[in-house]
C-alpha cells in the first residue's frame, strides 16, 4: 500500500462518515435483535396455543406437557428451549395473550388513568375504536415470563412492557420498579405540551418525563438553597440521569444565556436524543409559584434563538419543585407559549421522617426565649 495516500484523507470527512457508519450499524443490530425477538415470542406463542388447543381437543391433562418436552429435548437438546416449565410459560403467554402480537387494552380504561395516556398516544387504535394495540415484542421472553405472574391487569401488563423498552430497563429492574409501586409514582405531569408542539413530539414529550422525580440520592439535610441542590446533583449526574430516563444528556450546569450584554445562567441544561431538542432545568427547594415559569418561559425562548440548530426541536423546560399544587399549575401554564413541564421532587423517606420529628424554628426560638422550660418535664 503507498502511505502517502492516506496523507490526502480529509479526516473531519473521515470521521463524519465513520459516525455515520457506526449509527447505521448500531441501527441494523437493534434492528436484528429485535427481529430475532419478535420471531421468538412469535414461536413460543405458536407452541403455547398449540398445546392450548390439543388439550382442548382430546381432553389431554398436563402429563402430556411432560411427554412433549421430554420427546423435544430428545430430538433438539436439551439448551433447545423446550424445558416443562418453559412449554408451561408458552401456554400461560398464549393463554394470556390471544391477539398476539398485540396486547389489546381497552380505551375506556387508558382514559382512566392519565399516565396511560402518555405512554399509549404513539401506538394504533384497534379498528372498532374500542382498544389500544400495545405490541408485545418491545421486551424479551425473560422480561415476560417474569411479569405475567407479577402484574394480573393487562392496562398495567401494558405499561410496564412499553415503559421498560422505552426505558431500556433489564427484566432485574423493571421487577424492581413493580415492587416499587413505580406505575403509583410515575405520574403525567402537568404540562402544556399539545398547544406548544406538534402531535407527534408532543406525545412522545409526554412520554419522555413524569412527576415526582425520586432525587433520593439527595443529601437534602445539606440543601439550603438551589444551588446547594444543584451542586448535588450535578455532583451524581450518572444517579440523576437515570432517574430522568433513557435519552437525557447531561450539557452543563449554570449555563450561561447572554442577551443584550446580560448573562442569565440556566440551572441545568439537557438534551434529548429521542426528542431531539435541548431540556432546560430550573431547581425550587420551595412550593411552586406562577412566576417560576416565566423565567423558564424567557429562558427557553433564549436557548431556542441563541443555542438550537435548525435540525433541533423545540427546547422544552422542566420546572423541578418541592411540591406543587396542580391546580395552580395549569392555570399559571395557559399563559405560557413555550413547552413547559412542572414536576415534583421526592427525597430520602429517612429525611421526611427525621425532618418531622425535628422541632421547628419557631419552637427552637420559644425554648431560647425561655430557657427556664428546658428544665421542666
Amino acid at each position: 500500500m503507498d502511505n502517502n495516500k492516506l496523507l490526502t484523507i480529509d479526516h473531519e470527512l473521515y470521521e463524519r462518515w465513520l459516525q455515520q457508519l457506526c449509527e447505521e450499524i448500531d441501527r441494523q443490530r437493534l434492528r436484528a435483535v429485535m427481529q430475532l425477538n419478535a420471531a421468538t415470542l412469535q414461536h413460543y406463542w405458536w407452541m403455547g396455543n398449540d398445546i392450548i388447543q390439543k388439550q382442548r381437543e382430546q381432553g389431554w391433562g398436563g402429563k402430556v406437557i411432560e411427554m412433549l418436552s421430554a420427546d423435544l429435548l430428545k430430538r433438539y437438546g436439551y439448551d433447545s428451549g423446550y424445558s416443562l416449565r418453559n412449554l408451561g410459560y408458552m401456554k400461560s403467554f398464549a393463554s394470556e395473550y390471544p391477539d398476539f402480537p398485540f396486547l389489546q387494552v381497552p380505551l375506556a380504561k387508558i382514559n382512566e388513568i392519565p399516565i396511560l395516556q402518555a405512554r399509549f398516544a404513539k401506538f394504533t387504535i384497534s379498528a372498532d375504536g374500542e382498544f389500544v394495540q400495545v405490541p408485545l415484542a418491545q421486551i424479551t421472553w425473560y422480561h415476560h415470563i417474569s411479569l405475567l405472574p407479577k402484574i394480573k391487569d393487562n392496562a398495567l401488563r401494558a405499561f410496564y412492557i412499553t415503559e421498560a423498552a422505552q426505558q431500556g430497563w433489564s427484566r432485574d429492574i423493571m421487577l424492581l420498579q413493580i415492587a416499587d409501586g413505580y406505575v403509583d409514582k410515575a405520574q403525567s405531569l402537568p404540562n402544556n405540551f399539545s398547544s406548544t408542539l406538534p402531535p407527534v413530539h408532543s406525545d412522545m414529550a409526554k412520554a419522555a418525563f413524569k412527576d415526582p422525580y425520586n432525587l433520593g440520592f439527595v443529601d437534602y439535610a445539606k440543601v439550603k438553597k438551589e444551588l446547594d441542590l444543584e451542586d448535588q446533583l450535578s455532583s451524581k449526574i450518572t444517579e440523576f440521569l437515570l432517574e430522568l430516563g433513557k435519552g437525557f444528556a447531561y450539557v452543563g450546569r449554570q449555563y450561561p444565556i447572554v442577551i443584550e450584554g446580560d448573562e442569565s445562567r440556566v440551572d441545568l441544561l439537557m438534551y434529548h436524543t429521542r426528542l431531539h431538542c435541548y431540556v432546560a432545568i430550573e431547581l425550587k427547594i420551595a412550593e411552586f409559584k406562577p412566576e417560576f415559569l416565566s423565567k423558564l418561559n424567557f429562558y427557553i425562548s433564549a436557548i431556542d434563538d441563541l443555542v438550537k440548530l435548525p435540525t433541533d426541536n423545540p427546547t422544552i423546560g422542566l420546572l423541578l419543585c418541592r411540591t406543587k399544587n396542580n391546580t395552580k399549575v395549569e392555570y399559571a401554564l395557559r399563559g405560557m407559549t413555550q413547552p413547559l413541564g412542572v414536576a415534583e421532587y421526592k427525597t430520602s423517606e429517612i429525611y421526611e421522617k427525621l425532618k418531622s420529628s425535628l422541632p421547628s424554628i419557631e419552637d427552637l426560638e420559644k425554648t431560647l426565649e425561655n430557657p427556664a422550660d428546658l428544665s421542666q418535664e
